[in-house]
C-alpha cells in the first residue's frame, strides 16, 4: 500500500469516527499519523540523485510574491497588468505550463511576482505538477491567492486544504509551544494556563507515535492538536496570504460587497483595470517592507535610493541597516542621528538597537582613528627610539 492510500485509509477512519471525549485520543493519535505520512510524501525518493523537474527562479529585488490560484482565473493577466512583463493568456486552461517572474516598481521599491501554472484538486498529492508550484510559493514572502468571483466559495477551502496539506500555514502566527528534545528525564508537560483541548495524556500519545520519550513541553496559549503536531514536525511556514477575487465585473453590486468585507480580501478586475492600486497598497502593507534613507554628515540626504529592510528578511533594527550596508561597519559606528517617525525628537541619538520604521533617515557616525599610535596629550606614551641600543644613531663626539 502506497503513502497515498495509507492516507485516505486514515482519512476514511477519521471521517467515520465520532467526535466526543472518549475518542478524542484516538483522532489525536490518527492526525499524527497523517502528519507524518505528509512529511514522507514530500521527502525526495530515496535513490534519487540530480535536481528535480522543478521550475525555481532567481530571487530578484526586495520581496517576492506568488499568484496561486486554479486555471482560467486571470493570473497571467494580472501579472501583465501590474509588471508589463508578458505572460501568454487564453481562453483554454493550463495556458501557463512554466513560472513567468515579473518586477512591480513600487514606492521606490523592486517586487518579484511570480506567475506559476494553475493547481488542481490534488496538488499536494503531485497532481498538474502541484508539488513544484507549491514548492516555490513556500520561498516567497507573501501568497496572492486569485479567485473566480463568479465561481462558489468552495474554491478557497480547496486552495487553502492543498496548501496546509503540505506545511504552508496562511495568515497564522506560530503557536507559542516550546519544545525541546532531551537525551534523559523522560517528558515533562507543563502549561501557563487551563488548557481545553490538550491534556497530559494526548501530548503523551502523540510524543510516543513519534517514538519521542524524552521531551520537555510547554504550552503557553491554549493551543489545539494540530499546532501541537505542528511544532512537534518543525518544517511549517506561517505566511501571509492575501485572496484576490477577479472578474467581478460579472457578478452583482451586493456580491462584490460581500467579498470586499470579508478579512484579507481585495476584488479586482482585470478586464475593466478596477482596484489595481487597491491590490498594489495591501501587497505592500502585508509585506511590511521599511524604506531607510541615508544622510551623509554635512549634507543632504539622498532620497533617491533607498536602503530597504523587512522583518521577514534580518530585520529593521539600526544593526541589520548597518549589516546590509556592509558587514564590518558595525565595528566602526559609535553612535546613530535618526529623523523620522521611529524618532522621539529630531535628531535622536540611538543605538543599534533601535527600530526603525518606514521612510527614516539615519546618518552613521563613525569612531575617529587615532593617528599617534595611542598616546594622548603632548606626552607620548611610548618611544620612537629604536628598540637595540646599536640601531641607534650615535652623536658625534664633543670637541674639547
Amino acid at each position: 500500500m502506497g503513502i497515498i492510500e495509507k492516507i485516505k485509509e486514515i482519512e476514511a477512519e477519521m471521517a467515520r469516527t465520532q467526535k466526543n471525549k472518549a475518542t478524542e485520543y484516538h483522532l489525536g493519535q490518527l492526525k499524527a499519523k497523517i502528519a507524518k505520512l505528509r512529511t514522507q510524501l514530500l521527502e525526495p525518493p530515496k535513490g534519487s540523485s540530480g535536481a528535480g523537474d522543478g521550475f525555481e527562479v532567481t530571487k530578484f529585488g526586495h520581496g517576492r510574491v506568488a499568484l496561486i490560484g486554479f486555471p482560467s482565473v486571470g493570473k497571467s493577466t494580472l501579472l501583465t497588468m501590474l509588471t508589463g512583463t508578458h505572460s501568454e493568456a487564453a481562453s483554454y486552461e493550463f495556458t501557463t505550463l512554466t513560472c513567468i517572474p515579473g518586477i512591480i516598481h513600487y514606492n521606490d521599491t523592486k517586487i518579484q511576482l511570480l506567475d506559476l501554472p494553475g493547481i488542481i484538486e490534488g496538488a499536494s498529492e503531485g497532481k498538474g505538477r502541484g508539488r513544484q508550484v507549491i514548492a516555490v510559493s513556500k520561498s516567497s514572502d507573501i501568497v496572492l491567492m486569485v479567485l473566480d468571483a463568479s465561481k462558489s466559495e468552495g474554491h478557497r477551502q480547496i486552495l487553502t486544504r492543498e496548501l496546509e496539506a503540505v506545511g504552508l500555514r496562511l495568515n497564522k502566527r506560530p503557536p507559542q509551544i516550546y519544545f525541546k528534545k532531551k537525551k534523559t528525564g523522560g517528558i515533562s508537560f507543563n502549561s501557563t494556563l487551563p488548557l481545553t483541548h490538550v491534556d497530559e495524556k494526548l501530548c503523551y500519545q502523540i510524543l510516543h507515535e513519534y517514538k519521542i520519550h524524552n521531551a520537555e513541553v510547554l504550552f503557553r496559549e491554549d493551543a489545539t492538536v494540530d499546532d501541537l503536531i505542528d511544532v512537534i514536525e518543525g518544517n511549517r511556514k506561517y505566511m501571509k496570504c492575501i485572496y484576490v477575487y477577479n472578474k467581478i465585473d460579472v457578478i452583482g453590486i451586493d456580491d462584490v460587497d460581500k467579498l470586499a468585507r470579508q478579512p484579507n480580501s481585495v476584488v479586482i478586475s482585470c478586464n475593466l483595470k478596477l482596484n489595481l492600486d487597491r491590490l498594489l497598497a495591501k501587497m505592500w502593507e502585508a509585506m511590511g517592507l521599511v524604506r531607510v534613507y541615508t544622510k551623509p554628515q554635512g549634507q543632504q540626504p539622498d532620497f533617491s535610493d533607498p536602503v530597504v529592510l523587512s522583518a521577514d528578511r534580518g530585520g529593521c533594527t539600526v544593526e541589520d541597516f548597518c549589516n546590509h550596508i556592509h558587514r564590518n561597519l558595525i565595528k566602526d559606528v559609535k553612535y546613530v542621528l535618526v529623523w523620522g517617525t521611529s524618532a522621539r525628537h529630531y535628531p535622536q541619538h540611538c543605538g543599534l538597537g533601535h527600530v526603525l520604521q518606514d521612510e527614516d533617515v539615519v546618518q552613521i557616525v563613525k569612531k575617529k582613528e587615532r593617528e599617534d599610535g595611542g598616546g594622548r596629550g603632548r606626552f607620548k606614551s611610548h618611544s620612537t627610539a629604536p628598540a637595540r641600543i646599536s640601531d641607534r644613531e650615535k652623536k658625534a663626539p664633543l670637541k674639547t
